[in-house]
């Protein structure tokens, strides 16, 4: 590697601009590898730790960014040059969690952007055991900064589909269909569901419909009543179960889980997609009385990574509609109008 230094944009103090500060590319230990960075997704995680007062494990000053693709620039031999994604959460592979198949919740799991410097950055330096390489059939259809979405926005909603256990024929409600929640409403779809999205935004309902979402509701203004009286009818249109429903909350707001909670049926699985620091107003017996199930997910096991990567490049799984690039040098103003919902897509920093 030529170059021996790099850049990144730390987070100095919640709430305020990034600093950009120059410094050495820092040496490697044994199993780690530095990535020079092709690309970085702005997630709402990350909006939590600058804005909305959510500590980060490591101490500030920080850099943010957990939503990496890039290329191994120094690291073993056997894979340097290799393009990757890194996995948004990286276990130890050890422990009794690991060992269970619970790896996207090792208690000694490293989070790039929360316990070690992140992605927004000329170069990161990460463990590199569960770096997830993607060849060139794939480079073939998108740009490898790009793909940088697949390390969070695809691959959690990925694995908690998988992990509600949806079926071909199964009647899928997706409430938020933002940068996460559109590819949770492909997934589901091409895990054969019939598929419903619930947004406040035409401009969002209206991609997902034109990307296979088999129906739409904009639910801004409606009460919980009409917005179920609203679900049933779709579904009969569709004519999918009466019971049996997946709902999917990833909107991340009080209102779109306590929605999604009132909208539980017999043998009903929710699952909290979405991160909110309010507290919501539920009814548990519902889940009792329902005989259902309440599931949250946590990032994505990067055993799955590969899984998503072949929905990607097999076309199965579009990402170039929904995501938007802007340089890593415009950071402060990507998450202040981030902050906004000035956006309707994904943004990914590329470091300039």
């Amino acid at each position: 590697m030529q170059n021996t230094k790099m850049y990144k944009w730390e987070m100095i103090e919640t709430d305020k601009d990034f600093v950009r500060k120059e410094c050495d590319i820092p040496e490697i230990e044994e199993n780690e590898a530095i990535v020079k960075v092709a690309g970085c997704g702005v997630c709402h995680t990350d909006l939590s730790f600058w804005h909305f007062g959510v500590q980060t494990k490591k101490s500030l000053p920080l850099t943010l960014g957990h939503e990496i693709s890039g290329t191994v620039v120094v690291g073993d031999s056997s894979i340097i040059g290799k393009n990757v994604i890194i996995p948004a959460v990286l276990p130890c592979g050890n422990c009794e969690l690991c060992n269970n198949g619970r790896s996207n919740i090792c208690r000694n799991q490293l989070m790039p952007g929360n316990d070690f410097d992140g992605g927004f950055a000329s170069h990161i330096k990460v463990p590199s055991k569960y770096l997830c390489e993607v060849d060139n059939e794939i480079l073939k259809k998108y740009p490898l900064e790009t793909l940088s979405v697949i390390a969070d926005a695809i691959s959690t909603p990925y694995q908690v589909v998988k992990k509600s256990e949806l079926k071909e024929g199964d009647f899928a409600i997706v409430i938020g269909v933002g940068g996460v929640g559109i590819y949770g409403a492909q997934i589901a779809k091409i895990f054969g569901a019939k598929v419903l999205a619930m947004d406040i935004s035409d401009e969002k309902l209206n991609v997902a419909k034109e990307n296979g979402t088999d129906a739409v509701l904009n639910i801004k203004g409606m009460d919980i009543k009409t917005v179920k009286e609203n679900v049933k009818n779709i579904a009969k249109e569709l004519n999918a179960p009466k019971n049996s429903w997946k709902i999917y909350e990833i909107s991340g707001t009080k209102a779109g889980q306590e929605l999604a909670f009132n909208l539980i049926t017999f043998a009903s699985t929710l699952s909290v997609v979405g991160f909110t620091m309010d507290k919501v107003d539920v009814r548990l017996s519902n889940l009792m009385a329902f005989d259902a199930k309440l599931i949250g997910t946590w990032g994505c096991k990067p055993e799955l990574y590969p899984e998503v990567v072949k929905l990607v490049s097999d076309g199965k799984l579009k990402i170039e509609p929904f995501i938007q690039t802007f340089p890593l040098s415009q950071i402060n103003e990507v998450f202040k109008n981030t902050l906004e919902h000035k956006y309707s897509k994904r943004s990914v920093l590329i470091p300039d």
